[in-house]
């Protein structure tokens, strides 16, 4: 699963993010590289023993703390496998069949991560044309 970095984060999100958060946004990203790794880690030993209640608080984590910076479609599989570990609770059924979403989790939270700290780095060149530069 890959995606382009623009559709990875929504921009707008991530501004009013920073906008929102001011000077804390760094210290408030860092928060989501370290909870985001400790939820993915959580959720695919959760899988592993097959544990479908161990995957649910996890997944709702990730789920929020990705929707706070724009990461929707991290948000989107996360909360996919939030409600399919929900599900099997009720029923009393192993989550295997969230396999998929389980591989396909980290690397999506670390192409996400890439994006959104890129986007964080003060030396980062933000739009084309910037000072001294003609806009193309």
């Amino acid at each position: 699963m890959s995606f382009e970095g623009g559709i990875l984060v929504d921009r707008n999100a991530l501004a009013r993010a920073r906008s929102e958060l001011g000077t804390g946004f760094v210290r408030i990203l860092g928060y989501f590289r370290e909870d985001g790794t400790k939820s993915v880690v959580a959720i695919e030993e959760a899988m592993r023993k097959d544990n479908a209640a161990a995957l649910v608080i996890p997944a709702h984590t990730l789920k929020g703390e990705a929707r706070q910076f724009g990461a929707n479609p991290l948000a989107a599989l996360a909360e996919k496998i939030e409600d399919h570990a929900r599900t099997c609770v009720e029923h009393h059924d192993s989550p295997q069949d969230a396999i998929e979403d389980v591989v396909a989790l980290r690397p999506l939270f670390l192409q996400t991560l890439a994006v959104l700290e890129r986007d964080a780095n003060p030396l980062a060149v933000r739009r084309p044309g910037g000072f001294g530069r003609k806009a193309g």
